[in-house]
């Protein structure tokens, strides 16, 4: 992956994200459907935000902090549960959908195959798309499956949002130490990756303001309210 398409990204930040504070009351929070291919993906009017990462990164404690709630995105002990696409509007004015995880070495290939289908034919059949939140765990060292997910993004030229969840478990030197690490791997620039806990809710603010901005949401259609 090129250092050039995260310069982008690094340069997109500061010139639309950098005096902007944004606070959205989440009202409505509507599950749609669960779809397995390209035909049962329900037609929305809403831009739409994906949330990608390896099975139990977290991808599903992340969505329900984002918008308050314990039981949306299905939390499971068990790797590797999230088996179609779900689909989920905010508000009546943007989408969340859920991607199955990648990586849990006890599916079988044959599902792992399908999910690959799945998702592919997802992102490159989705015009309502405007971002995906690429998810890692801030612990661990960028997997080749990690990275391969960045690349194929970026040559998509899908607009990627990197979150590192699970901050809570790691003290302030390494959490610093790990942002290094996962920005020289995935040639990040500074500022661009999002450390994240569900659990005390660092990052909650911040990725609410990138997921507003991808999506081409505007101020008339922000309340200010419940902080996030």
């Amino acid at each position: 992956m090129s250092r050039l398409g995260y310069k982008k990204i690094k340069i997109w930040y500061q010139l639309k994200f950098h005096v902007i504070i944004l606070y959205m009351v989440i009202y409505s929070v509507e599950f749609i459907k669960s779809a397995a291919n390209v035909k049962d993906f329900p037609k929305l009017p809403y831009p739409e935000i994906a949330f990608a990462g390896r099975s139990n990164v977290g991808k599903s404690s992340l969505i329900n902090a984002l918008i308050h709630h314990k039981k949306v995105a299905r939390v499971s002990s068990t790797p590797g549960m999230t088996q179609l696409i779900n689909f989920f509007t905010i508000n009546k004015k943007l989408t969340f959908v859920d991607l199955p995880g990648y990586g849990y070495a006890k599916v079988p290939k044959k599902v792992k195959a399908k999910w690959g289908n799945m998702v592919e034919g997802y992102i490159k059949n989705r015009p309502q798309l405007k971002a995906v939140i690429a998810i890692l765990d801030i612990r661990h060292v960028p997997t080749d499956m990690d990275i391969n997910l960045f690349k194929w993004l970026e040559d998509l030229n899908i607009q990627i949002i990197p979150v590192a969840t699970k901050a809570d478990k790691i003290n302030r030197s390494q959490l610093n130490k790990q942002v290094k690490i996962i920005n020289e791997k995935l040639l990040l620039s500074e500022k661009v990756l999002i450390p994240f806990s569900a659990k005390t809710r660092l990052g909650v603010k911040e990725l609410w303001q990138r997921i507003l901005l991808s999506a081409g949401i505007s101020q008339k259609d922000i309340k200010k309210g419940r902080r996030f």
